[in-house]
C-alpha cells in the first residue's frame, strides 16, 4: 500500500492521528490503576515472603516465581476495584490536568 492510499484510508475512516504530547482521555485512570497494581504487587510480595510455601518453596527460582505470583495477584486485585488507591491517585492526577484533555504546564 502506498502513502496516498494510506492517507485516503485514514481520511475515509475518520481515524484520529495522535498529537505529540497530548494525553489520552483515560490517561489518569489508566496511570492510577497501574500505580495501584504496582503498589499491591509490592504489598502481596512482602506478605508472601512471610508464608511457608511448603514443597514449592526454595530452589534457585523461588523468589522470582513468588514475585510473578504477587504481580498476578496485584494486577487482579486492582482490576477488581482494588483497595481504593487508584481513585485517590486519579483525583490527584486530574487536579493537575493529566487526562482531562490538556496537560497544565
Amino acid at each position: 500500500m502506498d502513502v496516498k492510499a494510506s492517507m485516503a484510508a485514514l481520511q475515509a475512516t475518520g481515524a484520529v492521528i495522535a498529537k505529540p504530547g497530548a494525553a489520552a482521555p483515560d490517561a489518569a485512570q489508566s496511570a492510577a490503576q497501574e500505580f495501584e497494581a504496582m503498589f499491591l504487587t509490592q504489598m502481596v510480595d512482602e506478605m508472601l515472603k512471610q508464608v511457608e510455601m511448603g514443597k514449592f518453596g526454595g530452589g534457585p527460582g523461588a523468589e522470582q516465581w513468588r514475585y510473578f505470583l504477587a504481580e498476578a495477584f496485584g494486577k487482579e486485585i486492582a482490576a477488581q476495584g482494588g483497595a481504593g488507591i487508584a481513585q485517590s491517585v486519579e483525583g490527584a492526577l486530574r487536579a493537575y490536568g493529566v487526562g482531562a484533555g490538556e496537560a497544565k504546564g
